[in-house]
């Protein structure tokens, strides 16, 4: 049962669904009136490119012996993936969520291209750093930095994080997909560009 349980963590807080977790989080807190055709439209176009499009090229990079499984349990198997996920991020910096649009939204998505070229460098440096933790870790810092700029309350929201991080955590060593010191950097790689980009639009 515990396996289990473990195991589903890692499914349910794959890295795939934190950006659109961040999304939805933005559109169900922000104060500003967005149509609701743009809003759905925005949501649509994520869900198309960060979750159904790098599966789809999982599935092809598996075909052809790129990648042995959804795991990429080696460097050197993160380097293709890592590198696709970066196009992929670019370009819904440069047409789904433009810094004219919602800047908010714009910084968040470019927070996740830095914590994913590092994790890039690193892996072709043959460190290895958790995608989990860095997905998890930079969804928080956002939620964290999207209260303090609204002036909201969403402590019980903070301490549900911090619960799924330790749990992300625990189920990653548990099945012995890394170390502490790998879960330790993905969670520096996911939280520090978050960090930075918030000086500017805080």
């Amino acid at each position: 049962m515990k396996d289990i349980v473990l195991k589903g963590i890692s499914v349910v807080f794959h890295p795939l669904i934190m950006p659109l977790l961040g999304v939805l989080f933005y559109f169900s807190k922000t104060p500003r009136f967005i149509p609701e055709p743009i809003i759905k439209a925005k949501i649509f176009s994520i869900i198309i490119l960060t979750i159904l499009l790098p599966i789809l090229l999982f599935f092809l990079l598996k075909t052809i012996n790129k990648v042995q499984s959804i795991h990429l349990k080696s460097t050197k198997e993160r380097v293709i993936p890592l590198f696709i996920n970066c196009i992929i991020v670019v370009l819904i910096i440069l047409r789904v969520l433009t810094s004219a649009e919602i800047i908010e939204l714009y910084y968040f998505f470019l927070g996740i291209l830095c914590s994913t070229l590092t994790c890039l460098i690193l892996a072709l440096f043959k460190v290895k750093a958790s995608i989990h933790m860095i997905g998890a870790a930079g969804f928080f810092m956002f939620a964290v930095a999207l209260s303090i700029h609204y002036k909201i309350n969403i402590n019980g929201t903070i301490s549900l994080m911090m619960l799924i991080l330790g749990a992300i955590a625990t189920s990653r060593l548990h099945l012995k997909a890394h170390t502490n010191k790998e879960l330790l950097i993905g969670t520096l790689v996911g939280l520090f560009p978050q960090l930075i980009f918030v000086n500017y639009w805080l």
